[in-house]
């Protein structure tokens, strides 16, 4: 059994990992959706002119892993508070979206932010979108896996937005 999962936080980059080391996720893609470009490349979405956003796509099991469980995940990647951007990330490319495929995540994903909202977790209004998923077009192979690829990287990235997420948060945890 299969369901399809598609979240916008910022650089796919960082957006993998916490997603592919849980159980009854199949497979995690880096790619581009939300524009009117057919099959646009990194170099057409960094121009933002496509009108798509960084994501990740993810082929989940959910007798083993449910949505839900997904979007507690992705509320972690993000900082729902910035519209235009993710952390050191900045432009539409980057802005934090759920896009949902069907009427059951839309509930999910609609809950799941007010319960965000009514938290109080953060100073400023959660601003993610939720939109219906549109064509999913997978970025280049060098995108795929960034974090096994590039660990170094990938973990000097996730220092920043850690950084940046503790100064955000009204606890400060």
């Amino acid at each position: 059994m299969k369901e399809i999962a598609i979240f916008a936080g910022g650089c796919f980059w960082c957006m993998v990992a916490p997603f592919d080391e849980q159980p009854g996720i199949q497979q995690v893609l880096s790619g581009y959706t939300g524009g009117q470009t057919v099959n646009p490349t990194y170099e057409d979405v960094m121009s933002h002119k496509t009108g798509h956003t960084e994501a990740v796509e993810i082929t989940f099991d959910p007798t083993i892993i449910s949505y839900q469980e997904l979007v507690d995940i992705y509320w972690q990647q993000t900082d729902p508070t910035d519209a235009m951007g993710q952390f050191q990330d900045r432009g539409d490319n980057y802005r934090p979206v759920i896009f949902v495929t069907g009427e059951k995540q839309r509930e999910i994903a609609e809950h799941s932010k007010s319960q965000l909202e009514a938290s109080g977790k953060y100073k400023k209004p959660i601003v993610t979108m939720i939109e219906e998923a549109s064509v999913f077009y997978p970025a280049e192979e060098y995108h795929q896996n960034f974090y096994k690829k590039n660990p170094a990287r990938y973990e000097a990235e996730q220092q920043e937005r850690q950084a940046y997420e503790k100064e955000n948060r009204r606890d400060g945890v």
